[in-house]
Parts: C-alpha cells; sequence; structure tokens
C-alpha cells in the first residue's frame, strides 16, 4: 500500500494526479493513525505553513504511528514542508518542534539584495552524492521550487543534492529508507516524474 498523508493543507490533487500517471498501485489518502498500518511506502506532501502542519498531524494523531513505520524500515518521502517536518526544528512564525528524525533546523532565508523570497521558480540541482532517488537525472536537471524556508541540516552527509538560491542549501536529503526533497516533483516535470518513479521502485 502507498500512502499519502492528508493532514489538510498537502499539494494532494497535484501529487496524485502525479502518481496515477506513473500508474501507481494500491494508493492510499491517509487521514487517520490506523490506517499508516501496513504501509508499504509513504509520502507527505507539504504546502502551508512548518507549524500548521506540525499541529494537524498532531491532531490526527499521525506522529507516533509515522516515527513507528520510519523506524521499521518503511521507505518515506517528505516533498516541502512534508522534508522540512523532518527535522527538530522549523522557525516560521516562531520556533515549532518538528520531527527530529534528521537534526538541524528550517530557517528563514536571509533578506537579499538581488532576489526576491519565496524561492518561486525552476532551478538546477547540484547533485552531491549518489541515491535512489536521483537515479537516470542528470548531474544539473531543473526542478521546481516555492517555499520562503529552507533545511539547515546539523548533518552535511544527509544532503544528497543542493541548490544555489544567494546560499547554497538542501535540495535532496536522505538517510537509510528516508528521503525529502524541498521542490515541488509534481511540479517538475519529466525531472520530477522521474523521481517519482524512483521512489515508487524502491
Amino acid at each position: 500500500m502507498l500512502a499519502v498523508i492528508d493532514y489538510g493543507a498537502g499539494n494532494l490533487r497535484s501529487v496524485l494526479h502525479a502518481l496515477k500517471h506513473l500508474d501507481a498501485r494500491d494508493l492510499h489518502l491517509v487521514r487517520r493513525p490506523e490506517q499508516l498500518r501496513g504501509a508499504s511506502k509513504i509520502i507527505l506532501p507539504g504546502v502551508g505553513a512548518f507549524g500548521a502542519g506540525m499541529a494537524q498531524m498532531r491532531k490526527q494523531k499521525l506522529i507516533e504511528p509515522l516515527k513507528a513505520a520510519l523506524a521499521a524500515g518503511t521507505p518515506y518521502l517528505g516533498i516541502c514542508v512534508g522534508m522540512q517536518m523532518l527535522y527538530e526544528v522549523g522557525e516560521e512564525m516562531g520556533e515549532h518542534e518538528g520531527l527530529g528524525i534528521f537534526s538541524g533546523r528550517v530557517r528563514r532565508f536571509p533578506h537579499f539584495t538581488d532576489r526576491k523570497v519565496p524561492h518561486m521558480g525552476w532551478n538546477q540541482l547540484n547533485i552531491r552524492r549518489e541515491s535512489a532517488l536521483l537515479r537516470g537525472l542528470d548531474e544539473r536537471s531543473y526542478v521546481y521550487f516555492v517555499h520562503s524556508y529552507y533545511c539547515a541540516p546539523t548533518d552535511e552527509g544527509t544532503v544528497a543534492a543542493s541548490v544555489d538560491y544567494g546560499i547554497d542549501y538542501a535540495a535532496v536529503i536522505q538517510r537509510d529508507n528516508i528521503y525529502g526533497v524541498q521542490f515541488h516533483p509534481e511540479k517538475s516535470q519529466s525531472v520530477g516524474l522521474s523521481i517519482l518513479s524512483n521512489f515508487l521502485r524502491l
């Protein structure tokens, strides 16, 4: 079962459309903790604010079963805020506790004189190391971003790809069965579909 978590703020329609385009099988929307039982893969799409997302995950009692599934080795893909929530703390609209799966913080972009925040549009990945999620991608593939906050991991070894937007920050992270992408693969055309397809094949 491919579980797509619906916490009320995710970019579900575009993600589901992309997954169905890839003929993803046994696809289930998850809103309750018992629905995560038996998931073979988990996707957490993300649109909105870190704190609000975590509050809704808590309200739906999804945090503990999600952590248990990740500890058991279930492949997980967090998209945008779904990646950010893997970290210990998010700084959007005050400090908010994250899932704490990865050490580090989610910070707001600094003030730039030469570019806008939010970071919105296409940018090139800088692939740092091999990852099953990035299999078959060109070294400098373009993907689509929409966000004002970025992940600052304590362990740079978890960064599989970065992107330069005034600062060099984590665009793809991985440790064992847990993957995160700051960009939106469902909006990144053929490159994004390749990434989602790689995750489905794990």
